[in-house]
């Protein structure tokens, strides 16, 4: 509880923003590298704060976009004894002892989610947003996945296993976005945060 009251403190005067997840493995030599730094950059040009883990791979270069484009980078950092460091380029920081009180951070301050190829902790993050979007604890948003080569296994088998024997509903593959087009994420998310931004004036919540 204390994370998350510090970070609600934090981060008290931010926009909504939007989150970014994936690996903290992915170099910088990787093409999936220079793809998340362009979002960051074409979100911050955009006036959408980025949020992101905070460590190396996807996270580094999604803050390090826009960082450099001059918006708002979010690194909510997560202690792990195989990351001993964070990314520099972070205009707002934190750091959690928790993935607990981390995830739900992100979900107090996002109107939006993208997703580039990662592993455990990324699957752990996008499939715990789709619960929450899907079971409408949090408000239906944007879900985007970039990488249509990585994802396509993946929403293969959710839709021969797990849409076909009815367990997902018939429409909860729409709640994700699949692309490799910057333009459509953008146009995705520019419009309906706008929207979002002016309902929710509220402070941000936990989910309920």
């Amino acid at each position: 509880m204390a994370e998350m009251e510090r970070a609600a403190e934090t981060l008290k005067d931010l926009r909504w923003g939007v989150s970014v997840f994936g690996s903290a493995r992915i170099r910088p030599d990787s093409p999936y590298y220079a793809i998340s730094e362009q979002v960051g950059a074409r979100l911050a040009q955009a006036g959408l704060p980025v949020i992101a883990g905070g460590g190396p791979g996807i996270m580094e270069a999604a803050n390090k976009g826009a960082f450099e484009a001059g918006g708002q980078s979010v690194g909510l950092n997560i202690k792990l004894p195989m990351e001993t460091s964070n990314n520099r380029y972070q205009t707002h920081s934190l750091t959690f002892d928790y993935f607990y009180s981390r995830k739900a951070t992100f979900f107090m301050h996002s109107a939006a989610y993208i997703a580039l190829p990662g592993g455990f902790g990324t699957l752990d993050e996008l499939f715990e947003v789709l619960t929450l979007v899907q079971t409408r604890k949090v408000p239906a948003a944007p879900i985007i996945l970039i990488g249509t080569a990585f994802w396509e296994g993946l929403i293969g088998w959710v839709r021969q296993e797990l849409l076909t024997n009815r367990l997902i509903g018939p429409n909860d593959l729409d709640l994700l976005t699949i692309t490799d087009d910057l333009d459509v994420v953008m146009q995705t998310i520019s419009h309906y945060c706008d929207v979002f931004s002016e309902e929710r004036q509220a402070a941000p919540a936990l989910p309920e």
